[in-house]
């Protein structure tokens, strides 16, 4: 390719220059009359110029131009890295899923999440449901759920990974192990970062629309708009999500009782009282580009959400109107700003103010069956309902109110101290002040619970890019103050007289950690990954003070859960051969948990049949001393950019290595895989692009995914009648 122009008085303005084809034919429109110099150039030609005087509507002209021979070059290539690309081999243990492809399908991010290597979401039913994330038999408080750098608990329910379109993600990041420091926090098993989406560059619309199985209903929209001129955006985006969650269930904790209170295990039966909907909305208006700031923006999320609660932590005992309304108003500030003040000083603020309620509801007094009908006993020879043992679904009856109030703020200041070494120091405040009250109980309608938890964290990196950029290396310290604060009503009779009393109980605990990751570039597109880390984990806020939503009970006595973790692993690729492209990846671990935070499980010991198992409420404990070892591995193929195939797996032991008890005795579970985890598990998929199938620009886009989750038991002991069978699921779309 040539360029050719006119310069002169209209010099090379974009409508007077022009690019030759590859046949050396080149066309120049509406010049104007006169004295003009036709200049033709290019990297392989010497320049030349041409006097040309325009005086008629057309002119022709061949110019001949020269070869410089001496700077022949057989093929230029312009590399870059992807925001993809760039994270993967930044030296830490992380995966970045990409959700522009996913945005196009019926598909929610839990699910994406769930394909990924490592990564188990386990759902404790349909949409809506409660959800834990487990990464590589790291969960619970151990495991960061973010939406941009901020926590996903302080958006509450109704805005969250269960009902956040893909269409509003940018990408979802997967760390495994250490954090970096705009995520530094209160974690030692990884975190999941949603990005969403922040694009201002043009004016643009988008909406969503899906519809299926369950009466399940999903849609989406957003809009960007931007003053080039001033640098003023707006990003504008809301969701609605409504599904009947009726879908067909079965196992061995899905029971039926007849009249003579005869248990029939497994029962088949279609799920109700398991309605979910949820809305929300997102607004941002704000600064990009600016002289004083490459991002200002003020934010405003209001979602709420109606939730049909089916059954407890086990299915055994199905639900008839026990429920929980949800809403939140969040106002959020984020600013950012590279060479503050001085050259290659940058800062970054993320706070946030949330304002949450949860309404829960439990007042119906009749038991029931799965199959939507009342369970029955004989009195005098007829059939009567039963009633429940304590007047509602789950407990006493109850109307509770549990109000938060959540400050959540991260500061981030680093500075480029020299080419290729950076120091960044980060302060994270978290603050959680809840009030619960129950209108149906007498004692505490007007005084209720107060608890209050707060949490401060204090962190340095050091990162440094040597060896011709080689060598990455990251060096993180942290300290991390936590206070808990806790007021209880309750009344002691004293000579006939009630009086009320409140319990006042605090702690506070602080600790410090620390942790490494480096990244080695051995040869082109293959890097060695390596990362360390010790430190600890603070009991949240659910885990200490408990939620009635999801049937957790408080727990106050939890300790901080301290854990030392290793990564070692590679990435390989993308390689290309013609039109064929390979990329593999493997990461082995090694985790030491001491006084690991876990849901509380039955232990064989503890029941004497296996109703007894058939759990309705749990809480979170110290599990003591626990050990898993294992590796991960994922290979990426793609043809013609058209197919796309991949295949992952992760496997690894987690076992209780606490080898005597409270008794001074040898533990009898010493050694055994600790229960209800999942620890194997695969996942494939397939998917081939058909270009202008219908019409011209169109795409049909075909896959295939499949998963398999190895079995494993959820009983200490493991009884044979506690295993869960391995899954095989199937996705094709």
């Amino acid at each position: 390719e040539i360029s050719a122009c006119l310069v002169g008085s209209e010099m090379c303005i974009r409508d007077r220059a022009t690019m030759t084809n590859e046949k050396g034919q080149y066309e120049l429109k509406n010049a104007p009359y006169g004295q003009h110099t036709l200049l033709v150039s290019s990297l392989e030609i010497h320049r030349q110029e041409t006097p040309l005087n325009i005086n008629r509507a057309e002119h022709t002209l061949h110019v001949s131009v020269k070869s410089k021979n001496e700077n022949e070059l057989s093929e230029v290539k312009v590399v870059g890295k992807t925001e993809k690309k760039q994270i993967e081999i930044s030296g830490f243990a992380v995966a970045v899923i990409e959700t522009k492809e996913a945005s196009l399908r019926n598909i929610t991010t839990n699910e994406l999440l769930d394909r990924s290597v490592g990564v188990r979401v386990r759902q404790n039913g349909g949409v809506g449901s409660q959800v834990e994330y487990n990464l590589n038999g790291m969960s619970g408080s151990a495991v960061g759920i973010f939406i941009d750098g901020i926590e996903a608990s302080t958006y509450g329910q109704s805005f969250n990974l269960n009902n956040i379109p893909p269409a509003m993600i940018e990408r979802v990041e997967v760390y495994k192990g250490i954090l970096p420091s705009h995520l530094t926090g209160d974690y030692v098993g990884g975190a999941i970062n949603v990005v969403l989406k922040k694009d201002v560059s043009r004016n643009n619309a988008t909406i969503a629309v899906s519809y299926g199985s369950f009466n399940t209903f999903n849609s989406d929209i957003g809009v960007t708009v931007r003053h080039q001129k001033t640098g003023l955006s707006f990003r504008g985006s809301g969701f609605y999500t409504y599904t009947d969650n009726s879908f067909i269930t079965w196992g061995r904790s899905t029971t039926h009782v007849n009249e003579y209170q005869q248990i029939t295990r497994p029962y088949r039966a279609k799920r109700f009282n398991d309605a979910y909907e949820s809305a929300g909305g997102r607004f941002e208006a704000g600064f990009t580009d600016t002289k004083w700031a490459d991002l200002f923006f003020l934010g405003y999320n209001i979602s709420n959400s109606y939730n049909e609660i089916p059954h407890g932590i086990t299915m055994a005992t199905p639900y008839v109107g026990r429920f929980n309304e949800t809403n939140a108003h969040v106002f959020s500030l984020n600013y950012s700003k590279k060479d503050l003040l001085v050259k290659d000083l940058a800062l970054n603020v993320n706070a946030v103010y949330s304002n949450r309620s949860t309404y829960l509801q439990d007042t119906v007094s009749i038991a029931y069956n799965w199959d939507g009908k009342p369970r029955e006993v004989i009195v005098f020879n007829e059939k009567v309902p039963l009633k429940t043992q304590r007047g509602a679904q789950q407990g006493l009856p109850t109307m509770s109110q549990t109000d938060r109030k959540i400050i959540n703020m991260r500061v981030n200041l680093s500075y480029m101290i020299a080419s290729g070494h950076r120091l960044s120091v980060n302060n994270k405040f978290e603050s959680t002040r809840r009030d619960d009250r129950d209108d149906l109980n007498p004692i505490v309608v007007d005084l209720g619970a107060e608890s209050v938890l707060s949490k401060n964290i204090v962190s340095a990196n050091y990162e440094s890019q040597t060896l011709r950029n080689k060598l990455k290396t990251n060096i993180l310290g942290k300290y991390t103050t936590n206070y808990n604060d806790q007021k209880v009503p309750y009344i002691v009779n004293k000579d006939g007289v009630n009086t009320v009393v409140i319990r006042d109980t605090s702690t506070f605990r602080s600790n410090f950690g620390y942790g490494a990751t480096v990244s080695y570039n051995i040869i082109p597109l293959f890097y060695v990954i390596s990362t360390m880390e010790n430190s600890f984990v603070m009991p949240n806020e659910i885990q200490m003070f408990g939620d009635p939503t999801i049937n957790i009970l408080p727990n106050e006595n939890l300790k901080p859960e301290r854990n030392v973790n290793y990564n070692l692993g590679f990435r390989w690729g993308m390689m290309a051969f013609g039109k064929n492209k390979l990329s593999f990846y493997a990461n082995a671990f090694w985790r030491n948990g001491y006084d690991k935070i876990t849901q509380q499980a039955v232990s064989e010991d503890e029941i004497k049949e296996e109703a007894d198992a058939d759990i309705q409420t749990t809480k979170y404990v110290n599990l003591g001393m626990t050990q898993a070892r294992g590796f991960e591995a994922e290979v990426i193929y793609i043809h013609n950019n058209k197919l796309n195939t991949s295949l992952n797996f992760s496997k690894f032991n987690n076992l209780f290595k606490q080898d005597t008890d409270e008794n001074g005795k040898t533990h009898a579970f010493y050694g055994f895989q600790v229960p209800n985890e999942p620890f194997f598990t695969i996942n494939a998929n397939i998917q081939y692009r058909f270009d202008n199938v219908f019409q011209k620009k169109s795409v049909l886009n075909t896959y295939y995914n499949a998963g398999y989750v190895g079995e494993y038991y959820i009983v200490w002991g493991q009884p044979e009648w506690s295993l869960t069978p391995a899954q095989l699921t199937h996705d094709l779309g």
